[in-house]
């Protein structure tokens, strides 16, 4: 029977659908497994042959853990709110909710179309208010809690409260923004407002000042991966730093667990290094210094110095005597206190320059700038005077956003040193001070102070190594009160708030300024509608436009604007939550996805735990998985999630680059005439331009004229010079010998749609089929590489499944299998078996394809040691295996359900062994020899084989060399 894949794949997703093949239920007698992979943004371009890449990987892994007689939890949903798809309402005025369904149907479809083995009972979509009703719920426990650090946990509110109330902030070691002192008598002087400010400091979700990319264009708050060039990566608008209020979760206080929860989990090194420098932990001292600022006197003609200090952070305190300036960063509030009034106009000249750079341009781009406030600072250590600068390489939610420059010992601050031709210092004996190296982290002695300056109270590190002279200052400035040893992180609080329509709604409303939280019993808070999306004529966020946006308390409802008082009825929060929101506990809704009265029930929660294999790009190395394991960890504290890191093995899998093929067009002044291009082969004799041309009209780098013809009405009359020089007619595309072709350049780029290179996985399956599609993807190469897409190379995959397929049509039997079927069958049994184990996808596909050729050649017809093959093949190609399973009259309803075959060794014990016999180095014959045969027994018979004569004819034997199960080398001369 032919392999008529099309038939066969659309009969088992029918029946995978009518028999719920794929639904999973908690089962307490079976090991629980659970499979998640990164959720689709669903866009309106649908999926490319790029996107499938992740779900194949974990679908054959999911698949596998089934047959292994696992409870395999693989649940699919969409991360369904964004701006993309605002941006087009706010185009065609059509409600982002309908655009978003629509693409969620589309990606539906293309997913089922691949066959995976989805539990589509659990899906969650975020734009859904039963799924953000949870989202709504964990936002207003942050608002009511605070994170205590001596409990290393976070805490409700109302603790809070009763230890204010009776000690006052003694003793109180809490995560806040800043530093409060005050006593029980002065938290209970105050009235509800002072007092719901004060808590604000503290609580977990919280209202702040913070410097966001501003985007006025699109009207609303981007994150740093959507800003690109000071410019919004959708839209293409300037993007502004601006000072906000802005609904912030505080991250940093998870920072400590954050680091240490990653020494639990099995993810990569490379994986874990990069939240390791985005979490930063760095252990230093805060040192004051004094400062001096120059203010014209309001009387006479000098100048009144204005006396003021100001603290900052340093992992190498004592390198304070190769201090020569001082930076701050732009942001901080520091520059308008110590900004002289003759620097006034220069320094705002240069903030307005900063203003317009994302702190990730700032970081990364290594150009230097700055400004002089015209203050100095005083070295506590040596009494100098030293200027203080203004520069983008310093950022405020670092430390103090204040350093002191050593720039001997430090390759950003030589780099500004040299530019402006400040002091350098060297303090290291013997120390290379230069653009290359900076070693002052190496363990060399120490020398200071300067030559002919006196230190503070004789201070010298004179003689101590490097981490000797760390511990030794850290000691005297805490000893002379300038200065306390601190740890500090790079890690800083998340800006929660968007101004944006298409996102969750925030549960918040205002009273007297200050917000109060939607009942809980209340939620969710629906998104209203409106009748545009875009920001209101005043500046308000697009939910300024809702007219039935209030909320009552007494009635407990939304209610009209109209109706706002003041005093029962009052304003509801404008702004929305960002995409990270949906996506930081959906593993846990999938638990329990139709649960009305809780995030996760406890059954559930308890069977599942956590997330055992995640799968997704490398994207979301750092935003997304810090986000999302400290949203574990919150809810683990509340006792809502048990188990503290959500991911117990993370898998990134490569991206899949698109194979662009290049059309020449050959130039010309004259624009009148229909446009020339010419093939490959000949374009070197003419002079030419590459276009980019859609991949799916070229086939095997040859182009197909007609359809080119008909891709863009420009090229309608275009003529064409072809491989063998010959040119078309001018009105057709005839080409009269098999030479004349028009073959077309290629290069391996970024799957895009502006390169015209991207792959429709519909039109792959409807060619080939979803088995060959999904094969082919992961033999593409290892799962974590990136690797080029390239048609032209599915066919060998499509070639081996029909011979799978072959194997069994044939008469099968009951009879025993030969020996060395039961050896490739074995061989290939535990080869495919640990290369899923190690997602080596590729080599387990070559295995496979191996084996297939030798049973071929064995004639084998053995039904027992095929059924095998045909479990072995289930994870890779399912619709196939399903079939096969079917007509072989498998054990079980669907090949899902079967058993994962074991090996036997006995079968791969090898009796005898194949040589390569060489001479002089050069290989001649091989000969096989029983496994256990000894060294001189191979060289006798190697000697004394008859095609051994030829090559040893009259030549005398200086030595024979045996490498054990590999050659048998005889020298002679």
């Amino acid at each position: 029977m032919e392999y008529n894949f099309r038939d066969i794949e659309k009969k088992w997703q029918r029946k995978w659908v009518e028999d719920k093949t794929y639904r999973v239920v908690e089962d307490e007698n079976k090991q629980k497994f659970y499979v998640l992979n990164m959720f689709p943004y669903p866009s309106g371009a649908g999926l490319h042959v790029g996107h499938p890449l992740g779900y194949i990987a974990s679908d054959i892994y999911a698949r596998y853990k089934r047959l292994k007689g696992f409870n395999v939890l693989n649940p699919m949903g969409y991360d369904a709110y964004g701006l993309p798809a605002e941006q087009y309402a706010i185009q065609t005025g059509q409600h982002p909710e309908v655009t978003t369904q629509k693409n969620i149907a589309r990606y539906r479809e293309q997913l089922d179309k691949i066959g995976f083995s989805f539990d589509w009972d659990r899906e969650v979509r975020t734009c859904d208010p039963h799924y953000y009703h949870w989202t709504q719920w964990a936002f207003e426990r942050m608002f009511n809690s605070y994170y205590d650090y001596t409990r290393q946990k976070a805490l409700p509110i109302t603790e809070l409260i009763r230890h204010f109330e009776e000690e006052g902030t003694l003793e109180l070691h809490a995560a806040q923004s800043e530093e409060l002192m005050f006593s029980a008598n002065d938290w209970k002087s105050m009235d509800e407002q002072e007092q719901q400010k004060t808590l604000m400091n503290y609580r977990i979700a919280y209202l702040g000042e913070t410097m966001v990319n501003w985007c006025p264009g699109l009207g609303t708050v981007l994150a740093n991966d959507e800003v690109v060039n000071g410019v919004s990566e959708r839209g293409g608008y300037p993007v502004v730093q601006k000072l906000m209020k802005q609904w912030c979760l505080r991250v940093s206080a998870y920072a400590q667990r954050l680091l240490d929860g990653l020494e639990k989990i099995d993810w990569s090194d490379s994986i874990k290094e990069t939240q390791k420098n985005w979490i930063g932990r760095s252990e230093g001292t805060e040192v004051e210094f004094k400062s001096l600022t120059p203010r014209h006197a309001s009387q006479g003609n000098g100048d009144d110095m204005q006396e003021g200090h100001f603290t900052i952070f340093t992992t190498r305190a004592d390198t304070m005597f190769g201090v020569s300036f001082m930076v701050l960063a732009p942001e901080s509030e520091l520059v308008s206190e110590l900004t002289s009034d003759e620097q006034k106009a220069e320094v705002e000249q240069y903030l307005a320059y900063v203003k317009k750079r994302t702190e990730l341009e700032r970081m990364s781009d290594r150009k230097v700038t700055g400004v002089f406030s015209g203050s100095y600072a005083i070295n506590p250590f040596t009494g100098e005077q030293i200027p203080i600068w203004i520069s983008e390489y310093v950022l405020a939610g670092y430390g103090t956003g204040a350093i002191m420059a050593v720039p001997a010992h430090d390759s950003r601050d030589y780099a500004f040193a040299k530019h402006f031709d400040l002091p350098i210092i060297p303090l290291i004996e013997g120390a290379d001070v230069s653009e290359e190296s900076f070693d002052a982290k190496e363990g060399i002695v120490t020398n200071s102070p300067a030559p002919g300056k006196e230190s503070l109270d004789g201070f010298s590190l004179n003689g101590l190594t490097v981490k000797e002279a760390i511990a030794r200052t850290k000691q005297f400035v805490t000893e002379k009160g300038i200065g306390r040893v601190k740890i500090n992180y790079r890690l800083r609080d998340a800006i929660f708030s968007r101004q944006r329509y298409w996102g969750e709604p925030f549960p918040v409303y205002y009273k007297q300024g200050m917000p109060y939280m939607v009942p809980e019993e209340c939620l969710p808070l629906e998104l209203p509608e409106i009748d545009k999306y875009e920001p209101t004529e005043t500046g308000e966020p697009p939910l300024g436009r809702a007219k039935v946006w209030a909320w009552d308390e007494a009635e407990r409802k939304v209610v009209d604007k109209s109706l706002v008082d003041g005093s029962t009825v009052f304003p509801l929060e404008l702004n929305t939550m960002p995409g990270f929101a949906g996506s930081s506990a959906y593993y846990l809704r999938y638990m329990d996805p139709h649960n009305d009265e809780a995030l996760v029930g406890g059954k559930a929660d308890e069977y599942w735990q956590n997330v055992d294999l995640y799968v997704g790009g490398t994207e979301h190395a750092t935003g997304h998985l810090i986000y999302s394991r400290f949203w574990n960890k919150f809810l683990y504290d509340l006792g809502c999630s048990c188990k503290e890191e959500p991911y117990e093995k993370l898998v990134n899998q490569g991206m899949i680059q698109g194979r662009s093929n290049f059309v020449y067009r050959v130039n010309s002044d004259d624009h009148s005439k229909a446009p020339v291009f010419v093939s490959l082969g000949q374009k070197d004799k003419y002079d030419t331009t590459p276009i980019h041309v859609d991949v799916n009209i070229v086939h095997a780098d040859v182009l197909d004229i007609a359809a080119f013809k008909a891709w863009r009405p420009e090229y309608h009359n275009a003529e064409f010079i072809f491989e063998d020089g010959t040119r078309s007619a001018e009105s057709t595309a005839d080409r009269p010998t098999p030479a004349a072709v028009y073959k077309c350049g290629w290069a391996i780029e970024k799957m895009s749609k502006s390169m015209f290179n991207v792959v429709n996985p519909d039109d792959i399956v409807e060619q080939y089929g979803a088995d060959t599609l999904r094969l082919y993807e992961m033999f593409l190469g290892p799962v974590e590489a990136s690797k080029p897409w390239d048609t032209n190379g599915i066919d060998g995959c499509f070639r081996f499944l029909k011979k799978f397929w072959k194997l069994y049509q044939q008469e099968l039997d009951g009879g025993k299998p030969s020996k060395e079927s039961l050896k490739s069958v074995h061989r290939l049994i535990k080869k495919v078996t640990g290369d899923i184990e190690q997602f080596s996808y590729n080599t387990a596909i070559s295995a496979f394809m191996i084996c297939v050729n030798e049973l071929g050649q064995q004639k084998c017809a053995s039904r027992e040691l095929l059924k095998k093959m045909i479990v072995l093949i289930a994870p890779f190609a399912p619709h196939m295996a399903e079939e096969l399973w079917e007509q072989l009259g498998g054990e079980t309803k669907s090949v899902c359900d079967a058993a994962w075959p074991a090996w036997d060794e006995t079968y791969l014990v090898e009796n005898e062994v194949q040589l390569t016999v060489s001479f002089n180095g050069k290989a001649r014959f091989q000969m096989t020899f029983p496994a256990d045969a000894a060294r001189e027994d191979i060289e006798k018979t190697a000697l004394a084989d008859e095609r051994s004569r030829h090559y040893i004819d009259g030549k005398t034997i200086v030595k024979v060399i045996v490498v054990p199960k590999k050659i048998v080398n005889i020298v002679c001369k």
